[in-house]
């Protein structure tokens, strides 16, 4: 695997790369299926859900098992570029790691809001599923960035960013009267002041991107394009997870808020294998498809042969984040980005490109209309459409992919209008 320094090569900022946008849509597509897929039960077949769900205890993944860590691969992936732009501008490194913050900050209240999906309506004192709804409402209001394209005039301009302002403030403090009102059928809360408490039960999936964005961001602004180092610090992390099956951070205080060996190390260490594949798509010297092909190559082999290795030691397991399970996240991650850059930046195929890149722009809305569409229909007395699929798996196939392309035509068309997320 070739390797640089910051100070040997330069390096370029490039146009948005289409292939990690269609990559990012597809992934989103696969999430939104195999969730929904799940409700039809279990005449799903052992391949279309997770290994644990059928398999517990056991050493092994699925298709399935590859959704997440694909997804947090592919925000190692965008850093160089999003990051990169932003220093490119001249922002500080300061003023930068603020924005990493605020952004990590917002993933977590998210996702710890998401995994109090089910409030009791007794102790709550109104519908548990009109809280969802108007929690993932108030997530969607709280980020959201309206600024439709087709105007042109800057006083129009003004106007839908003040009304942007507007509808973040409301969202935002929406967000947080829901956490106060929240209960649970044992009276526990989101957030109690007296003593102050914040509770987590865990950091649901946007949590544990912002951990890892967290942690790929720190690598990056540290490092770089010093490839050497990225892979030095990838390594490192997983060395973290060993060290947490050995006890070395009991009693320690950051155990207490965030799992050190699997959030922070393995997981962590998929977004920067991401960050690690994802510089060349800035460096000066890895330019040339040849170049590039060769770099992927070698990442990929070099991950699958690790985690070969490393699979007697821990075994391939989702649910414990172990480094061989990572390590085959990364290895077909980045073998579906090539195949991605292929038909999307080196001889795009327009039929195939363009539909998924668009769906990969606004995959923040989508996931949080997908996640509220099981409150929404009960709060609505709707049926979620499985009832009659219990024993018809094509047609129960068939509903996920048509509830997984609608959720993404809403979103992509929001996101062309000019209504987007934005952390």
């Amino acid at each position: 695997m070739s390797t640089d320094t910051s100070k040997d090569t330069a390096t370029t900022q490039p146009e948005r790369i289409m292939s990690i946008d269609a990559l990012r849509g597809l992934v989103m597509f696969m999430m939104i299926f195999v969730n929904d897929l799940e409700g039809a039960g279990k005449i799903v077949p052992d391949w279309m859900v997770h290994f644990s769900d059928r398999h517990r205890g056991g050493s092994g993944m699925t298709f399935v098992d590859l959704v997440f860590p694909a997804f947090l691969f592919i925000v190692g992936m965008s850093i160089p570029l999003s990051l990169g732009g932003r220093m490119a501008k001249g922002q500080s490194v300061w003023r930068t790691l603020g924005h990493v913050t605020i952004r990590t900050m917002s993933l977590l209240f998210i996702g710890i809001l998401m995994v109090h999906e089910t409030p009791d309506t007794a102790a709550l004192g109104w519908s548990g599923n009109w809280w969802c709804v108007m929690m993932y409402f108030s997530a969607i209001a709280a980020f959201c960035s309206i600024a439709p394209r087709s105007l042109a005039p800057e006083s129009d301009w003004n106007v839908w960013r003040i009304a942007s302002i507007c509808v973040r403030i409301a969202g935002l403090a929406a967000l947080i009267w829901l956490s106060f009102v929240f209960r649970d059928a044992k009276g526990q809360r989101i957030i109690t002041l007296d003593p102050f408490s914040f509770n987590t039960i865990w950091y649901g999936i946007l949590g544990l991107i912002g951990w890892a964005y967290l942690v790929s961001c720190i690598v990056y602004l540290i490092f770089r394009g010093n490839r050497t180092a990225i892979l030095g610090c990838m390594a490192l992390l997983f060395c973290l997870f060993a060290a947490d099956k050995q006890g070395a951070f009991e009693g320690f205080w950051l155990a207490k808020i965030v799992g050190i060996g699997g959030t922070l190390g393995s997981q962590a260490a998929i977004a920067v294998g991401g960050l690690l594949l994802g510089s060349i798509l800035t460096a000066a010297d890895v330019t040339t498809l040849k170049a590039r092909t060769k770099f992927t190559f070698w990442f990929f082999a070099g991950c699958a042969a690790a985690a070969l290795l490393l699979n007697g030691a821990y075994g391939i397991s989702k649910n414990q984040a172990t480094p061989s399970w990572c390590l085959w996240a990364c290895a077909i991650t980045a073998a579906l980005w090539y195949g991605s850059y292929l038909v999307c930046d080196v001889r795009p195929v327009k039929c195939i490109s363009q539909p998924l890149a668009f769906a990969g722009q606004n995959v923040l809305l989508a996931y949080l209309i997908a996640a509220m569409q099981p409150s929404l229909l009960n709060a609505l007395s709707l049926s979620d459409g499985y009832g009659s699929l219990a024993a018809n798996l094509p047609m129960a196939i068939l509903r996920s992919v048509l509830c997984s392309v609608l959720i993404l035509f809403v979103s992509t068309s929001l996101n062309l209008f000019g209504f987007k997320l934005k952390l």
